[in-house]
């Protein structure tokens, strides 16, 4: 019957805009947005965790050479960056709930503030690459890394296996950077969006969504930089 409350009721919900065809209702579209995302972010623990695996391997082989390199790394530069990924989470959270309250300008300000962190820590990861090829630390023909072992100091550093450690840093901090990327071209998408009102108590999934996947992306880092910056220090 056209009058009766389930044609009203299914009337209502197909006028948002928002919602796609192939969807009954708005929560439906929303549990399959999520449940999309954390299958996707189960293949992306799997394909990180195949490096960790190696890093540990190799780690419990070379743990000498591993802590030389190191100790190289500049730990005050990673530790702001692990600040501002922080920071960042903190901002993808008030958007979200942001965007909960239908308080638009905040959605906005916090979306524009995470790209921003974003930035910032692309732009001192670029430092920091910039350092190694400066000290010809990148893993190649010109490769140099002398010295000795911190915990050995009449033990020189193995030039193969100090290889190993940076092409696992290299490898390991710059997937990170690209899937950083990602999310900031995401952002962008929904920041447009979000500047245009799309978003609100009603429909909010693209901005949940986009912060769970850039929450993991601040987690693989947690994991990064005591991995890489924090090894063999005792001071």
């Amino acid at each position: 019957m056209p009058n009766s409350p389930v044609a009203t009721a299914n009337h209502e919900v197909r006028d948002n805009p928002a919602l796609l065809h192939h969807f009954a209702s708005e929560q439906q579209q929303k549990d399959a947005a999520s449940l999309g995302m954390w299958v996707f972010l189960a293949t992306e623990i799997m394909f990180f965790g195949g490096m960790f695996c190696a890093y540990l391997v190799y780690r419990y082989w070379y743990f000498g050479d591993f802590g030389a390199g190191s100790q190289s790394l500049n730990v005050i530069l990673g530790g702001t960056n692990t600040a501002v990924l922080i920071c960042s989470s903190l901002t993808v959270a008030l958007a979200v709930r942001a965007a909960q309250l239908g308080k638009q300008t905040t959605v906005v300000v916090c979306l524009i503030l995470t790209m921003l962190f974003g930035l910032v820590f692309l732009g001192i990861k670029g430092v920091e690459y910039h350092d190694k090829f400066v000290e010809h630390h990148v893993p190649g023909a010109s490769f140099h890394f002398p010295g000795h072992i911190p915990s050995h100091p009449d033990i020189p550093i193995n030039q193969q296996h100090a290889q190993i450690f940076f092409s696992l840093y290299f490898i390991m901090t710059g997937l990170h950077a690209l899937h950083m990327i990602v999310g900031l071209g995401l952002f962008s998408v929904i920041t447009y969006y979000a500047i245009r009102k799309r978003y609100g108590p009603h429909y909010y999934t693209p901005v949940e969504i986009a912060g769970l996947y850039w929450h993991f992306v601040d987690i693989i880092w947690i994991y990064l930089f005591p991995l890489l910056y924090l090894i063999d220090r005792h001071k």
